[in-house]
């Protein structure tokens, strides 16, 4: 095991797969000679050559839909975009083909192709560039999605979905790019599609999270415990395939749950994780489900104010005391 930060576990993963592969190519705008906008692809362009590595135009419909049609032919694509938020220029492809190609064919055809895209709020780049929008790609089958919240899942999941033979959307946030942590350095280390962590086991309530609010919710519970309360935390590391399983076991346990998500709360995944909760442990919760989420407003550029519209470890504290409040009678 070596600490190393969330970048340099994607970036350990993106040259394990390369060597192991000679298919995987990597492209996206600025991630040869520059690097990536975060550094994720550093040493890629020197060590694999331009053949494999490549600077795209800016044109996030293009760069996606060239990785289609590269991974229909026998390619392991890895697209990079910017940021999520451009994914919006591309979801023609995302959703009418990436996502549907292998259904339309009958299953005569793979796409084994990963998409990644920094995101989420936090870095006062204002409403247009600090998104969270994992929820418009659950809401499209067809798509595996992961959203890794330390650098060990940040390499193990990066591999899985580079070997995956589904197209996957790979989502990390941004500031969880400096963050550091053990990181296994087997080339082999896989971390599996479709499995949570329990991140820290506890008796009295659940936490269900993923991405950067997992550590906020590890926070939360070393807070808690002081009081007294006994918190389990969940990190999902995938929301497509998602493991219900997991967190409805934690919360048949414990009697009570609060989700956590940054999208906005209307029409967000912690609204059905929520839902999921309460049809399977209707007879066992001791407390309506609680809710955290991103407040439904576009982010603000003025730094306080967007500390106020992002879940933080006040607010989700004060959703865990709200649902330790509730009694059976």
């Amino acid at each position: 095991m070596s600490e190393m930060t969330y970048r340099d576990a994607l970036n350990l993963a993106l040259k394990e797969e390369m060597r192991r592969d000679p298919s995987v190519v990597v492209w996206g705008e600025d991630v040869a000679l520059y690097e990536g906008s975060f550094k994720v692809t550093r040493g890629l362009l020197a060590e694999f050559g331009e053949q494999r590595v490549l600077d795209t135009p800016i044109s996030e419909n293009t760069i996606v839909g060239v990785a289609v049609g590269a991974a229909m032919g026998g390619l392991r694509p890895v697209a990079e975009l910017m940021t999520v938020n451009f994914a919006l220029l591309a979801m023609d492809q995302i959703v009418n083909h990436m996502a549907k190609i292998r259904s339309m064919f009958g299953g005569q055809t793979f796409l084994p192709m990963v998409v990644r895209m920094p995101g989420g709020g936090g870095s006062q780049l204002g409403a247009q560039h600090s998104q969270s929008l994992e929820s418009y790609f659950m809401h499209c089958p067809g798509l595996h999605i992961a959203y890794p919240a330390t650098p060990a899942d940040a390499k193990g999941l990066l591999k899985s979905a580079i070997r995956d033979n589904n197209p996957v959307i790979f989502l990390e946030h941004e500031l969880l790019y400096n963050s550091k942590g053990e990181v296994p350095e087997d080339p082999e280390y896989l971390v599996p599609f479709g499995r949570a962590s329990v991140m820290r086991e506890g008796t009295d309530v659940t936490i269900v999270a993923y991405a950067r609010m997992s550590l906020l919710a590890l926070q939360v519970a070393d807070a808690m415990e002081k009081e007294g309360v006994s918190c389990e935390v969940i990190d999902l590391r995938t929301l497509s395939p998602l493991d219900t399983e997991t967190f409805i076991a934690s919360a048949t346990k414990t009697g009570r749950a609060v989700v956590v998500e940054e999208c906005w709360r209307t029409a967000g995944l912690g609204g059905d994780i929520a839902h999921r909760i309460h049809e399977a442990c209707f007879d066992t919760l001791l407390a309506p489900v609680g809710r955290v989420a991103g407040l439904d407003v576009p982010m603000p550029y003025s730094r306080e104010i967007e500390k106020l519209c992002i879940p933080r470890v006040e607010t989700i504290t004060q959703a865990v005391k709200g649902v330790m409040q509730w009694q059976p009678t």
